[in-house]
């Protein structure tokens, strides 16, 4: 096997040219809606294991298919694989009524003036429950723009905490595919890292209230008008909330969700029953192209590692980095980079777990902090950069719905990932890991 061997990384280096420069293309100069959602991702992946393919004669075409498939068959990617169509069909379930129910709830017994920090609380919990940020700004960004409207909040202020609260919620969900990914990757169980995380993510979501407390004091305010809703249908959303905090396997927690979530749905009428089956495999199939990068990237990953790639980039990042804290700083470097290069937090953590997963031996990191660390740098980026989904999404809501704000009026007001980076760089070099027993 050839070791240091930058020529290794030529299929990264393709990925990122097809698809962070045709995004570029789509969404900056063609002006095309959405443009980055537009580049077929699986597609990209397919060419860059083309690519891989193609190098080091050395394989004959049969060893590396042996390569390939030893990387694909990996326990941990199989687990990650059933997990995220579990995370899937639970999500098809439970629908969109169950969230829209917790903000109406707490809209409704808090008063109004502290409605744009009640938008920020609901996100994080119906993110950490649903286990999607993009799925949470869907859902709650109309009502943020009802609120805005009809209480006299500003705009980009209301959509910043719901983006916030969503980016809570897909950093520390059990069932987040970031939280699947970062931990089937780095090899430990969910609970550990949910404990790593929320040391780092309660001070930053505090702050946050904090902030926008001040920000909101004083605004002159009017009543809400708040719809009907129905409290039992947030009750499958607490059940996996509660399931994944106590240490319960992830499976037996998504099927609990999935059971109450259809019993609770047929029996108020939200779900007829003969739309049940569809709902789920509705919600499975949207895992689709998260499951097809997972195995795509985890058969390029075997060949660049064969190849010495990786053995060339970890010598690259220690010429930097020499020490403990260091080496959490590239973990989050690493994966932000990624982030900026594919607008998936998703994406950019199946491809640095394998580097990440050396770099925390050498490193001396535990598996439970690497994946932390993993999960929370991918979602500040994802938090912020100006054409992720997550952005584009809450854009696209507000322009249906009659309001024009862009971008760089929200990204200002996004409280909360600035508030996790700083909590994050404080934990590294002020909180010293502790030992395990």
């Amino acid at each position: 096997m050839q070791k240091r061997n930058w020529k290794a990384l030529a299929p990264i280096g393709v990925f990122l040219f097809m698809y962070l420069g045709l995004g570029l293309l789509f969404e900056y100069r063609l002006m095309i809606p959405m443009g980055f959602y537009n580049i077929p991702i699986v597609v990209c992946f397919l060419i860059a294991l083309l690519v891989a393919c193609l190098q080091n004669r050395s394989l004959n075409f049969n060893d590396k298919m042996k390569l390939m498939a030893k990387g694909v068959g990996d326990p941990n990617i199989i687990t990650m694989v059933l997990i995220f169509m579990a995370a899937g069909m639970f999500v098809g379930v439970v629908g969109r009524s169950s969230a829209e129910s917790v903000a109406y709830f707490l809209l409704s017994v808090i008063p109004p003036k502290f409605a744009v920090m009640v938008l920020f609380v609901v996100s994080c919990f119906v993110s950490t429950a649903m286990g999607t940020s993009v799925g949470t700004i869907t859902l709650i960004t109309p009502i943020a723009l009802a609120v805005a409207k009809s209480a006299g909040f500003d705009v980009p202020l209301c959509i910043g905490a719901v983006m916030g609260g969503a980016m809570f919620g897909d950093n520390l969900s059990f069932i987040s595919d970031t939280t699947i990914a970062a931990c089937n990757g780095q090899g430990c169980a969910m609970k550990e890292k949910f404990y790593a995380n929320f040391g780092i993510a309660l001070p930053a979501a505090i702050a946050t209230l904090i902030f926008v407390g001040i920000r909101t004091l004083g605004t002159p305010v009017t009543n809400l008008v708040i719809p009907e809703y129905s409290l039992i249908q947030i009750i499958p959303y607490i059940l996996v909330l509660a399931g994944g905090i106590i240490g319960i396997n992830v499976f037996v927690v998504l099927l609990i969700g999935i059971v109450s979530g259809s019993v609770i749905m047929l029996a108020t009428g939200a779900t007829a029953a003969t739309d049940l089956l569809a709902n789920m495999g509705a919600g499975a199939a949207g895992m689709y192209e998260t499951t097809m990068v997972a195995i795509l990237v985890s058969a390029i990953c075997a060949l660049i590692q064969a190849y010495g790639g990786f053995d060339t980039l970890i010598s690259f990042i220690k010429q930097i980095f020499n020490c403990n804290k260091g080496g959490q700083i590239g973990l989050g470097l690493l994966v932000g980079d990624m982030d900026i290069a594919t607008a998936n937090n998703t994406v950019a953590i199946v491809m640095a777990n394998p580097i990440a997963k050396e770099m925390s031996q050498d490193y001396g990191i535990s598996p439970k902090k690497a994946a932390s660390l993993l999960d929370t740098f991918s979602c500040i980026f994802q938090g912020i950069i100006p054409y992720g989904a997550q952005m584009l999404v809450a854009i696209t809501a507000a322009t249906q719905l009659g309001f024009t704000v862009s971008a760089f009026e929200i990204i200002p007001n996004l409280t909360y990932p600035f508030m996790l980076l700083i909590s994050s760089l404080i934990f590294i070099f002020l909180v010293p890991e502790k030992k395990a027993a």
